[in-house]
């Protein structure tokens, strides 16, 4: 009596579109088939879509199908798909795979179409070649996908997987595969407002993080931060003679490019300063001016320790080079910087026509954005009738179908975009800016408060603002060559006031510094 044939049957797709197809009933169908002319008995049937090229790691229904014949082992006689390309496109998993169910169980398996005669001695050829043609088609179809990317790339096409804020839309059927990255209306008013808040420079990035996207992963975020596809550019990698390059995109930017480059120079400067500290030692309240003031002698950055005597320990600054360059006592410069900073406070009449010039450009600033929204409430309103009278002409059959569909999801992308732009000026025309302006100039009012009685990491923030450069204490008095744009327009106003410049008057009212004074403000 003849012992009946168990098999199992193995389907697998390596795409979507394959598994939407019903590729795998297709096949099953196949191979069932087979297994009626031969008179095998299906055992199981096991379907899969990961694609091969995964080998090991990404294919769960072949390792289930081991590990059923080797519970089972002697009970199962053949594993059975469609072509070799099903089974493997990489001759080395191919090879394994034949060992493990082949070698190990006594499991043939085998393609209905090309099989292979496993006991003959060309086996291993046949093998390698229809897995290796397979192979090879894989890397064929990889290389044209990497050139038809980097060619879409290079038209301004971005299309990869889209950042948050981002969405793509499909232009026309699924098969078609055109799609266009368009702005997504639901988290575009979050992205802006992440890098708005960022920009800011008055909180840390992973704490704006924390407060605004919680469960965002914190390289995730930071990758977002640097995403130059948020400007509307679009980076293209280097390949061969190629070098790497950045061009306009086709795509809508969702933040400008001031705000943008805000953002990197305030992460890039956070990182510099963080390195410049000594790393594992926690700021100490009596050493707020480590790192950031300079040797007069050598001109590297000063450090600071306790020199131990009489009993007690006595804070020092001195040179990082040489403690006999620089050795001065912690509380003699602590308090010269102190007089110095509240020799730079501004009169009571400068710091208050500088309040008065910042609330006028927010006036005028105001009634410019409100014209701006008046115009694009009209346009809006242009486009609604146009969409409802396309709707008309379609009822009417004036217009078949396809352009009906082509015409309204072009008059539906421009309303949705401009709608978020009305959405985004009427937010800067309610925020109100009065507090933080109010702050501002109460800052720069008490700067020498502030040194004397701030915690250290508040110190330290206004220290980096203040001073784009190192300041140099010669053990007498501080220098510096430049200030922080907003002060240095108010300190030089105040000398004129005072009498102590005599060059050409600045018109105040027309060189009013931009936002960069911490606390930021802007939109002013």
């Amino acid at each position: 009596m003849n012992k009946t044939t168990n098999v199992i049957l193995y389907c697998r797709v390596s795409s979507d579109e394959q598994k939407d197809n019903n590729s795998l009933n297709v096949q099953e169908e196949y191979l069932r088939n087979h297994c009626n002319y031969h008179g095998y008995n299906v055992v199981k049937v096991y379907r899969e879509d990961y694609s091969a090229k995964h080998y090991d790691m990404k294919r769960p229904e072949l390792k289930a199908i081991y590990e059923y014949c080797r519970k089972n082992k002697g009970e199962v006689d053949k594993v059975l798909f469609l072509r070799w390309d099903r089974y493997s496109r990489n001759v080395e998993f191919a090879f394994a795979y034949k060992r493990k169910f082949y070698d190990e169980l006594g499991v043939e398996i085998n393609a209905i179409e090309s099989p292979i005669d496993f006991k003959g001695s060309e086996w291993s050829t046949n093998l390698a070649v229809y897995c290796g043609i397979a192979h090879t088609e894989d890397s064929k179809i990889s290389r044209r996908t990497r050139e038809g990317v980097r060619k879409s790339l290079k038209e301004g096409h971005w299309c990869n997987h889209a950042p948050k804020g981002y969405r793509h839309h499909r232009i026309g059927t699924y098969k078609d595969h055109n799609t266009h990255m368009v702005v997504d209306e639901k988290e575009a008013p979050l992205v802006r407002r992440i890098f708005e808040e960022v920009a800011k420079g008055v909180e840390s990035a992973d704490a704006i993080r924390k407060r605004l996207c919680p469960n965002m992963a914190r390289t995730s975020f930071m990758q977002m931060l640097h995403n130059i596809l948020y400007i509307g550019k679009i980076k293209v990698p280097a390949l061969g003679d190629e070098d790497e390059r950045i061009i306009d995109g086709e795509h809508e930017p969702l933040v400008s490019e001031e705000t943008f480059y805000r953002v990197q120079d305030l992460i890039e400067g956070r990182n510099h300063r963080k390195h410049t500290l000594v790393k594992g030692k926690k700021p100490h309240p009596d050493f707020y001016l480590r790192g950031h003031v300079v040797c007069p002698m050598c001109g590297r950055p000063i450090t600071a320790s306790f020199s131990h005597g009489n009993g007690g320990k006595y804070p020092y600054y001195h040179c990082m080079c040489s403690p006999r360059h620089y050795n001065v006592r912690a509380e003699k410069v602590n308090e010269e910087f102190v007089r110095y900073v509240s020799g730079l406070k501004p009169r009571k009449e400068v710091l208050k026509l500088y309040d008065e010039v910042l609330r006028s450009m927010r006036e005028d600033g105001c009634v410019h954005q409100r014209k701006y929204l008046s115009e694009l409430e009209e346009k809006l309103v242009v486009l609604e009738k146009r969409k409802k009278k396309l709707s008309v002409d379609y009822l009417d059959e004036k217009i078949d179908a396809k352009m009906y569909s082509e015409l309204n999801q072009g008059i539906e992308d421009d309303i949705r975009h401009l709608k978020s732009q009305i959405e985004g000026v009427q937010t800067s025309i309610r925020t109100n800016l009065n507090p933080k302006l109010d702050y501002s100039i109460s800052l720069i009012d008490n700067l020498d408060k502030y040194f004397e009685d701030a915690p250290i990491e508040v110190k330290q923030h206004l220290l980096s603002s203040i001073f784009p450069e190192k300041v140099e204490f010669d053990g007498i008095s501080f220098r510096t060559t430049k200030y922080n744009s907003v002060l240095d327009l108010i300190y030089n106003e105040t000398k004129q006031l005072r009498g102590t410049k005599k060059d050409k008057p600045t018109d105040l009212s027309c060189s009013v510094a931009g936002a960069g004074f911490e606390p930021t403000t802007s939109g002013l």
